[in-house]
């Protein structure tokens, strides 16, 4: 309901100021009483209502000689408004907030993992040199860029080159991640200084969950390959839930990690790798930005 006023609004142009007629009617239920709190003629007031409804196309009101009263759809859609004028006024409070401290901002797309130990650092180390200038995590997943193809954000987390063929937008190399293989901290694996296809045998595999096409192929490699169980995990936080419970073990991309040391993160043979990349719009020429990007790749250069 909320969504669909938001469109009403931008489509029949309803300003604030029609919201606050509309609520204080339904506060008073007499025209002439809300016309004198909101300090206007009450044929001002009647016009505007009448305005809105036929732009609405329904009735918000029951108009009788006791007064106004809200129709079924009028009680929805009162409750909804009252909903967006207290979004739009902790949004004019954000802003004002943020005007105060900040000049710019960077928006970064990355997965939440991702983010959970290395974001942190390059922020508290890029607002040393960038005081003004705000970074705001939003943590999506890298198989989904529209947000950052909308514009909406300035830097997009991706790998093996998939954003290469979008036009207006650079890829700038992060690391190289490797396939590492989840266990329990207490697995007889964790004793091994890497572990082999070979090593896998007789255990339980979870496979799937969104796994890109490289760990697919791995995945399928090890099954052909030795006897090993398997079974279709339905994503990477089902896997870490089943790893816990002793249900098996997993192969995952090593951008997954969040350093919480709660598992344990085996190395593991094998040839298959993900180069990672951060995804930028051409035409954002900002020295702040190029300098954040610096010092996140010098970050995960350093791990």
């Amino acid at each position: 309901m909320i969504d669909l006023i938001f469109r009403l609004m931008y489509n029949i142009y309803m300003d604030t100021k029609q919201i606050d007629y509309i609520l204080e009617l339904a506060k008073t239920q007499n025209f002439n009483r809300a016309a004198e709190n909101l300090f206007m003629s009450q044929s001002t007031l009647t016009y505007q209502i009448k305005k809105v409804e036929r732009q609405l196309k329904f009735k918000l009101f029951d108009r009788s000689a006791k007064g106004a009263m809200l129709t079924p759809a009028g009680k929805q859609f009162c409750s909804a408004l009252r909903s967006i004028k207290e979004q739009l006024k902790k949004a004019v409070e954000q802003g004002q907030n943020f005007s105060k401290k900040y000049s710019d901002n960077i928006v970064i797309g990355m997965p939440t993992r991702s983010c959970i130990y290395f974001l942190p650092q390059a922020i508290k180390e890029f607002s040393k040199k960038y005081p003004s200038v705000s970074v705001t995590p939003i943590f999506n997943d890298f198989y989904h860029p529209e947000e950052f193809l909308k514009g909406n954000q300035d830097i997009f987390f991706t790998f093996d080159n998939e954003m290469k063929h979008v036009p207006e937008t650079k890829l700038i190399h992060l690391y190289t991640s490797k396939i590492y293989l989840i266990t329990k901290k207490d697995d007889v694996l964790t004793k091994k200084k890497i572990v082999k296809i070979k090593n896998l045998k007789g255990r339980t595999l979870m496979i799937g969950g969104g796994s890109p096409i490289q760990l697919r192929n791995l995945q399928q490699k090890i099954i052909n390959s030795i006897d090993i169980n398997y079974f279709n995990s339905q994503n990477h936080d089902t896997t870490l839930t089943n790893i816990a419970a002793d249900k098996g073990i997993c192969l995952t991309p090593g951008f997954f990690q969040d350093y919480s040391n709660e598992f344990a993160w085996n190395k593991f043979d094998c040839e298959e790798k993900f180069e990672c990349y951060l995804c930028v719009h051409t035409s954002d020429k900002r020295e702040s930005l190029k300098e954040f990007i610096t010092i996140l790749q010098n970050i995960y250069k350093e791990k």
